[in-house]
């Protein structure tokens, strides 16, 4: 009989109050209602590796991998959600999505809550406001008809959020016509089967790079880095664009 090994995350940083890991794109941070039948949790499975309680201060999507912060205690989880809450946290993603947006640009798009029962997160109607800096860092157009044309075209941006809203830069890529690829809620299904056929991809290319923020014990400045997902990582290569993940 195989003995079982206990399944573990990568850890990026680690100190006697808080704790970053790079999550795998397909894992959920905690319960929630909208993925009621699954049974793997970053929350649980970082508990259990480092043998203590964990608490989780802000969220990634199930689909997004990259840098993922807990607090080892009550009163960091609680400095932390305040650095999160008030903006004071900088967030770097990459993404790759369909079209060529601008060099440039700013997403002003304000956003309604979507509901999240084990959160404690009731829907609203009413939007908040949001807004998404985004840079494009590299485009590609590729020989197979998708849409009306005979090309389809690609572009790898680096994005900012400036808010914290559900699905922020998944709702946010949707509005200015240039959806991430992978995206089954917010996306194109015929640009998403497109690099299932050709690349074998079966994930949302959004991942999260980078957070910066002011350490809640110390006060210095803290910049977490993580490195992009090996699957991502070479897709990027097979688009021409090495050098940038």
């Amino acid at each position: 009989m195989s003995e079982y090994v206990a399944e573990t995350l990568p850890i990026i940083y680690r100190d006697e109050s808080l704790i970053a890991v790079n999550k795998p794109a397909g894992l959920l941070v905690h319960r929630s209602a909208l993925d009621r039948h699954e049974t793997r949790f970053a929350l649980q499975i970082l508990r259990d590796q480092i043998g203590q309680q964990v608490f989780p201060v802000h969220r990634l999507d199930k689909g997004t991998s990259g840098v993922l912060l807990f607090a080892l205690n009550r009163e960091t989880g609680r400095a932390l959600n305040s650095q999160f809450e008030s903006g004071e946290v900088a967030k770097i993603y990459l993404a790759v999505v369909r079209g060529y947006p601008p060099e440039t640009g700013k997403i002003d798009h304000p956003l309604a809550r979507m509901a999240d029962e084990h959160a404690g997160i009731s829907a609203s109607g009413q939007a908040q406001p949001a807004q998404t800096l985004y840079r494009r860092l590299a485009t590609v157009e590729l020989p197979y008809r998708v849409d009306r044309y005979p090309s389809s075209r690609y572009a790898l941006l680096e994005l900012a959020p400036q808010t914290g809203r559900w699905h922020q830069l998944r709702r946010h890529l949707k509005h200015i016509s240039h959806p991430i690829i992978g995206d089954a809620t917010h996306g194109k299904g015929r640009h998403n089967r497109l690099f299932q056929e050709l690349f074998g991809c079966h994930r949302l290319l959004l991942a999260a790079t980078e957070l910066r923020l002011t350490h809640p014990l110390s006060g210095l400045a803290l910049c977490l880095r993580a490195e992009v997902a090996a699957d991502f990582a070479t897709l990027i290569e097979r688009l021409g664009w090495r050098g940038l993940s």
